[in-house]
């Protein structure tokens, strides 16, 4: 009698022992064949143990292979039952960075494709879709600028629909919102074929994550419009009610970005060449501007501490302005700070500690949306000669950092130009300063001690390799380390995160504070009033009949 259809002949080899000739069920879990195999040749510990082809691309054998496989046969099925489970436990695997690739590897997107482009369906099974093909495109194995004319006319097709599923238009909005940032192209495209009218209907609907979706779209059309457009944008929406006034709110402000772009520039520290940050996603737009209001705080603070010494020319103004660097406002700020501290109203102090939390998660995730941006950095040789150069940005997942050599000119690569890659979560700990291994041969000239300040290491993987960084400026150094030190789960170090919650608390302190101006705040709450003679009106259960 022939074996059944599921159980194969496989030899497995290993050197130094003799070769096993196994019936190999294939639903029988990997890890009871391969304790199997273990015991026939006495080996302990079979969980250390892995099979790989011997011909072929050599890769080894795990249950996302199979898993991968299964379902790449099973979203191709003419059973829709099939099919519409497959898309589903599709959308959950795909989380998995190891699964998704094996499946991308599979030509999987090309057959999401073909269901996208060629099906008639806008339930259930579109929804399942859309879900597993969002999940892979978040690990960044490919390019958005990938996608074809055909699947983006879909997608745009979803959002415009009347009659389809609430969930399938809000994947495709996200979709779309992803797809508008990485190219002038597809943000041209998008523009297009989505009028402002149908993300207004969109806005009225109850449907709060649908709102949410759609505001989130056009926020990012209005990053990566020019600024006629977006005062176009801006000028033809009316009030639509209360709901609206968040929205309105956010509108506000990227209207009042367009006056502030000297405050959004960035300059490149290895060029005279002032460079515009690329557009970014709505929910991380919002955490960026409130956050970027330091440099005009500090900018200010120069100004009127060096007026405030009355200088009597221009070039003793300049001289005295260029002494009062970041390090002397730090001092003076935390001198200032706690005096004030001891004079502030109890009922202000316990607000400030209610707000820190808050504040502090704010600086978190501008510290993320920094490294998501990336930095230019220099690799420094032993003779001390700058030569080559690199760049390092973190995935919009903030899953995974990835780095390669640049050429002289590139300024912000993209991020599948970057061949290297390390995951977050292989990532072990920071070094910093001295205790970095690119570090311990330096001698203690002034040179050398000022590059100790801006040296860090990220240790990661089991065999703790290290990734070697030396920030471009102090201000680099901060950001980044911050931002390492959340994605490891510590608090932030720098003292840069004090100086951004001083000014964050301050201006919050001033907004909460506005309608109490002029109005002197109790040390202590006012005493609770005795309760009135009459309030015993209250029906007396315990005299109820029995």
């Amino acid at each position: 009698m022939p074996p059944p259809k599921d159980v194969v002949k496989i030899a497995i080899q290993m050197v130094g022992a003799i070769p096993q000739l196994i019936e190999l069920q294939q639903t029988k879990p990997l890890a009871s064949v391969l304790k199997d195999v273990c015991d026939a040749w006495s080996l302990p510990n079979a969980e250390h143990y892995a099979l790989q082809y011997v011909d072929g691309r050599q890769t080894y054998i795990t249950e996302s292979d199979q898993e991968a496989e299964r379902l790449y046969s099973g979203i191709q099925s003419n059973n829709s039952d099939v099919k519409t489970d497959s898309l589903k436990k599709l959308a959950n695997l795909s989380q998995d960075v190891t699964f998704a690739q094996e499946f991308i590897n599979r030509n999987g997107l090309k057959q999401i494709f073909y269901i996208v482009e060629e099906g008639n369906d806008t339930g259930e099974m579109l929804a399942h879709t859309l879900k597993a093909f969002m999940e892979l495109m978040e690990h960044d194995f490919v390019s958005w600028e990938t996608l074809s004319a055909a699947f983006i006319k879909k997608i745009v097709s979803y959002v415009n629909m009347n009659t389809v599923d609430a969930s399938v238009q809000q994947l495709s909005l996200s979709i779309l919102e992803n797809m508008v940032p990485t190219s002038c192209l597809l943000f041209e495209l998008v523009k297009k074929e989505v009028t402002l009218d149908r993300l207004l209907t969109h806005l009225q609907v109850t449907n709060a994550q649908l709102q949410l979706k759609a505001m989130a779209l056009l926020i990012a059309l209005l990053l990566a419009a020019t600024d006629t457009e977006r005062r176009n944008i801006i000028h033809s929406s009316e009030p639509l009610g209360d709901e609206m006034a968040h929205y309105l709110y956010v509108l506000q402000s990227v209207s009042l970005n367009l006056c502030e772009r000297r405050m959004r520039t960035s300059m490149d520290p290895y060029s005279q060449v002032c460079e515009q940050p690329g557009p970014g996603l709505f929910h991380r737009w919002k955490r960026r501007v409130k956050v970027h209001l330091w440099v005009l705080q500090v900018v200010r603070e120069q100004i009127t501490r060096t007026l405030s010494l009355k200088p009597t020319s221009l070039e003793l103004f300049k001289t005295r302005v260029n002494a009062l660097n970041y390090s002397e406002i730090l001092k003076l700020r935390q001198t200032e700070r706690l005096h004030q501290e001891e004079t502030l109203a109890v009922p202000v102090l316990e607000l400030r500690e209610r707000l820190k939390p808050e504040l502090l998660e704010l600086i978190r995730q501008q510290r993320l949306l920094h490294l998501c941006k990336g930095t230019l950095f220099r690799k420094i040789s032993s003779r001390r000669r700058q030569d080559k150069l690199w760049y390092c940005r973190l995935s919009p997942n903030h899953k995974v950092l990835h780095y390669g050599d640049v050429e002289e000119g590139v300024h912000s690569p993209p991020i599948e130009s970057l061949p290297e890659k390390i995951p977050v979560v292989d990532m072990k700990m920071l070094l910093m300063g001295k205790e970095c291994p690119h570090m311990k041969e330096k001698s203690s000239g002034k040179q050398n001690k000022d590059v100790l300040e801006l040296a860090f290491s990220i240790v990661y993987d089991v065999e703790e390799y290290c990734l070697n960084f030396i920030a471009p400026t102090r201000y680099e150094f901060c950001l980044w380390t911050d931002g390492l030190n959340v994605l490891l789960g510590k608090e932030m170090t720098s003292e840069r995160t004090q100086t951004d919650l001083d000014v964050l608390l301050s201006m919050e302190l001033k907004l909460r504070l506005l309608d109490l101006e002029n109005i002197s705040i109790p040390d202590t709450p006012p005493p609770v009033p005795k309760p009135p003679s009459n309030l015993n009106f209250c029906y007396d259960f315990s005299h109820a009949e029995q």
